[in-house]
């Protein structure tokens, strides 16, 4: 039986996707924003349908702001009758208020308090782990480590274990320089005794994902060709981890969905970028040899494309963020507010790997807590005591 998942700030629903994909089922969403509602019932629809004829239509389950929820209605809502001994809740708060480049507001700001509130649903539901997302400046920025460490110590005196760790989308496999925070929690009587004894909030319990590429932003990356040129691929670089695929090979992103949606080039500015120049704060053009920086195309931010005097369309902005093709957003949608939510996700192949990851630790208390109850039966038996301990919550729970 697949393991369920109560996802918040849905979205574009790369992480749930990423989720699905490994194995979990995605049972309840959340999406306060209309547009960004509307866009995901239409792109996961055709996501799920072009590896299932036969699957349902996708809905949002709840469009409220999360502050207007509670607890018993997202549960009612997510299970009807019986609530499961082992379910999850995945979720990425808005960041704008944590990151080095958004308002700065931290916890006080409009969506920095929305943390909180996530944090609070999550101890009042009680589910059997949770994953929370969100920009690394929640954690290493000295003005916001305190509420961070918080939130943290709020969960864990409320019975939770947690980890965390700052990931990069580019170790994991994407095309883009993208950190995120992730923290990860199980509540404890899911967990060995040994293990909640042993350690401490602040150790690194669980097995995050292993990179698939060692340190690549130290390999030789080419700098910047003049716009129009025709630069050589250089040598000893993994092709894959550059944006050249995504963008130039078959099929190419004009023949797809979403391939031709983009906006008008006007300014002059778009003839005048060399290639590989993204060191300013906008018009940042990508190199075709080398990975895109942080996808953020919302607001003044712009990338433009290596060869054309043009920004990145939206399939190519779905690309970077390595979200299959048969994702599409719908042709009448705002490309506003298409960019804003493709930006605002998480890489579907980071999602991946955090799911894959996720998986395999509760499969591996599965089996050790199965292991331990094995030898103290033989135990018992030998001793001529044969009784089941009635405490051993973690693999009965599961099952």
């Amino acid at each position: 039986m697949q393991i369920p998942i109560i996802s918040f700030f849905t979205g574009a629903g790369f992480l749930d996707m990423g989720f699905e994909d490994a194995g979990f089922d995605v049972v309840w969403t959340n999406e306060f924003n209309p547009a960004f509602a509307d866009m995901h019932e239409y792109a996961i629809a055709r996501w799920r349908k072009s590896k299932n004829p036969e699957a349902n239509a996708a809905f949002i389950s709840n469009r409220k702001n999360i502050e207007e929820l509670n607890a018993k209605d997202v549960i009612n809502e997510a299970f009807e009758d019986t609530t499961p001994k082992l379910f999850g809740i995945i979720g990425g708060p808005p960041c704008p208020d944590f990151s080095v480049r958004g308002k700065n507001e931290g916890e006080n700001g409009i969506h920095g308090k929305l943390s909180k509130t996530f944090i609070e649903l999550i101890i009042t539901i009680k589910p059997s782990f949770f994953v929370m997302e969100n920009v690394p400046g929640l954690y290493r920025t000295k003005k916001h480590r305190p509420f961070f460490d918080c939130l943290r110590a709020q969960l864990e005196e409320c019975g939770y274990l947690t980890s965390t760790k700052i990931l990069n989308s580019l170790e994991l496999g994407a095309p883009q320089d993208r950190e995120r925070l992730f923290m990860i929690g199980f509540l404890k009587d899911f967990l060995s005794p040994t293990l909640t004894n042993e350690i401490t909030i602040d150790d690194d319990w669980f097995i995050w994902p292993v990179p698939k590429y060692e340190h690549p932003k130290e390999k030789h990356w080419p700098k910047t060709d003049k716009f129009g040129g025709n630069p050589l691929k250089p040598d000893n670089i993994p092709i894959e981890l550059t944006v050249y695929p995504l963008l130039f090979d078959d099929p190419k992103p004009t023949t797809l969905p979403n391939g031709t949606d983009v906006f008008n080039a006007y300014s002059k500015r778009f003839w005048h970028v060399d290639e590989g120049d993204t060191l300013k704060s906008s018009f940042k053009r990508l190199h075709r040899y080398r990975y895109s920086p942080t996808t953020c195309y919302g607001n003044n931010e712009v990338h433009l494309h290596p060869t054309e005097p043009r920004r990145l369309s939206v399939r190519e902005a779905l690309r970077i963020q390595t979200v299959p093709d048969e994702y599409a957003l719908p042709a009448n949608a705002s490309l506003s507010h298409k960019f804003k939510m493709i930006s605002n996700g998480v890489p579907y192949v980071m999602a991946q790997e955090v799911a894959k990851a996720l998986l395999g630790f509760i499969e591996s208390l599965k089996t050790n807590t199965e292991t331990r109850l094995g030898e103290k039966r033989q135990n018992q038996q030998a001793s001529g005591d044969y009784i089941l301990c009635q405490n051993e919550h973690c693999a009965m729970s599961m099952r």
